[in-house]
């Protein structure tokens, strides 16, 4: 995901005077690990059988990268085209989702065998539901849609929203103002008063960014403000040196790329 840096001039204005943090699902274990686009160490990027693993591995969210059709329906892919992941071409918005579905999700691993799909959001909530919370990276979408979706499948709870943009707060906030939404820490966001500043005009739920953005006087604001701080761990180094030092500023949660790693490292050091 990539971090941008929020405009404090399109905060919603209503909130400033009522708001407090929306709730996040309820915590299940002391060190919640997010697994970034499901299991793909093991299973492509964004599928099902990913996500499936996320649920084996025993993460605590899987985080899935939410596109709309041509025909406005909702699936599972990170880049805004299907060229790199697919046997097709084409933008997202531009292919139906009848045309999506058709297309075979590249494998490194051909001897399987196996044809994977693009997922709909509807089939991710089946495969999920009561069993993994859903960490939504908002891509391109429209929260009215979404959150209808989520009523569908009685799944309200079990998810939070990435945003990417300063007008996806805005237009969530007015379609569905008790999901928790999480925003990326600004690099310019250094030391408490800045940290203040940003959360007081921002009105944000959960926190992102990169790990190595956050130091415990940060923690310590977002902590007073009772939000929760679970940013990105994944990158080519990541491993045990990285969780470690992740523990260490007091983190509670990362996104990774290796959870069923990273849920052993913490099992070996007596944090699950």
């Amino acid at each position: 995901m990539k971090l941008f840096l929020y405009s404090l001039t399109t905060c919603l204005v209503i909130f400033q005077n009522t708001w407090q943090p929306n709730p996040v699902p309820k915590q299940r274990h002391r060190f919640m690990v997010i697994a970034h686009r499901g299991d793909h160490v093991n299973y492509p990027e964004n599928t099902l059988a990913a996500y499936q693993q996320a649920i084996k591995d025993g993460a605590d969210y899987v985080e899935i990268d939410l596109r709309t059709t041509k025909d406005g329906q909702l699936i599972s892919l990170h880049n805004e085209s299907v060229d790199r992941m697919t046997n097709g071409t084409g933008l997202v918005k531009d292919l139906t989702f009848d045309e999506i579905k058709k297309l075979k999700i590249k494998t490194t691993d051909q001897s399987q065998n196996i044809n994977y799909t693009i997922p709909s959001f509807q089939e991710i909530l089946s495969l999920c539901k009561n069993k993994i919370y859903i960490y939504i990276d908002f891509k391109d979408a429209a929260p009215v849609l979404v959150d209808a979706v989520l009523k569908q499948f009685n799944m309200e709870d079990q998810v939070l929203v990435y945003i990417n943009k300063p007008e996806q707060l805005t237009a969530w906030r007015l379609a569905a103002p008790k999901i928790p939404l999480m925003l990326s820490l600004p690099e310019d966001v250094i030391d408490s008063l800045t940290m203040e500043r940003f959360l007081d005009q921002s009105k944000a739920d959960l926190l992102d960014g990169d790990y190595r953005q956050y130091n415990p006087g940060l923690l310590a604001i977002a902590r007073k403000h009772h939000i929760e701080v679970w940013p990105d761990g994944q990158s080519k180094t990541e491993g045990p040196i990285v969780w470690n030092e992740a523990i260490k500023k007091g983190l509670i949660g990362l996104q990774t790329d290796e959870p069923e790693e990273l849920i052993n490292y913490l099992k070996k050091t007596n944090r699950r």
